[in-house]
């Protein structure tokens, strides 16, 4: 399952920077200091001075982080979380993460940290509680389930009403689960991934819905009797992943352009093209 280093266009995010601190010299929900990065972005109202505080999950899984060390870069979302720090002018050494419940991140309220990603879908919903910047990262979502589940012979939606499914909570898999395949039962709801996929293994829940990308990696590392039944094809169903920012953060405009900026250079597409695995063999469920 499925995730550079001069950009030309810095000086376009620089800009944009130096608009955002001069509208917000106050407003946020967070308290800041002051940080001057090592790059040309000039001061940026970071929770540590000169340095940008980057969160994920705890564990972190790959594709998205590799051996649960995000300071390796080694990862889409790692890479991702560099690139966007250059791109904001600091320095490697500059970057410190934090680990953080999926739940904690987009509830209200301040944060310790300057963004977060742990593969957050972008709902209006969530808007009401933290701020996104634009999408680093779109997937379609995918059912994994096990060998001999009832499940597994599944060929299209309608033969999954009746199957049990589990899903983490916070996440937007009940959703799209209720929207897409309107099942006869209610999924069991459990408070992290490792619960999730352990009650898969055991037997508790028939299928899981994950983002294509792990379930790609879950099926190849996780399981030796897994399969991916299939992946939704109404677009509906895709997400977008931003980074989370704090509500009001002074540091979402800034964070916003320099994702349109690697987007823009192609950097986001190397760094998918790295560490994300191909889908073409996944079949699409109708």
């Amino acid at each position: 399952m499925t995730r550079l280093k001069t950009f030309s266009a810095l000086a376009a995010v620089s800009a944009t920077v130096a608009l955002v601190l001069s509208a917000c010299t106050g407003g946020s929900t967070q308290s800041t200091e002051t940080a001057t990065a090592s790059g040309e972005s000039g001061a940026l109202p970071t929770v540590t001075a000169g340095k940008l505080t980057i969160a994920t999950g705890g564990p972190a899984y790959s594709p998205w982080v590799e051996n649960d060390d995000p300071a390796s870069g080694q990862g889409f979302e790692a890479a991702v979380a560099y690139a966007v720090a250059d791109q904001l002018g600091f320095a490697h050494d500059d970057v410190m993460w934090v680990r953080t419940t999926f739940d904690s991140a987009i509830a209200p309220g301040a944060k310790d940290w300057d963004f977060n990603l742990q593969q957050f879908a972008i709902t209006e919903e969530r808007k009401q509680a933290v701020d996104f910047s634009s999408p680093y990262y779109t997937t379609s979502q995918a059912i994994l389930t096990t060998e001999g589940s009832p499940a597994a012979s599944a060929t299209s939606l309608a033969d999954l009403k009746g199957i049990q499914f589990g899903v983490q909570v916070g996440t937007t898999s009940a959703r799209v689960l209720k929207e897409k395949i309107q099942p006869t039962k209610d999924a069991l709801i459990f408070n992290n991934s490792v619960d999730v996929v352990q009650a898969l293994k055991g037997g508790q829940i028939d299928a899981i819905i994950v983002d294509l990308p792990t379930a790609l990696h879950l099926n190849a590392t996780e399981f030796d009797n897994g399969k991916i039944v299939g992946q939704f094809e109404d677009a509906s169903a895709a997400e977008n992943f931003g980074l989370v920012l704090p509500k009001n953060s002074p540091l979402t405009a800034a964070v916003t352009a320099a994702v349109d900026a690697l987007r823009a250079n192609g950097s986001l597409e190397k760094i998918k093209t790295q560490w994300l695995s191909d889908s073409v063999s996944v079949p699409v469920l109708q």
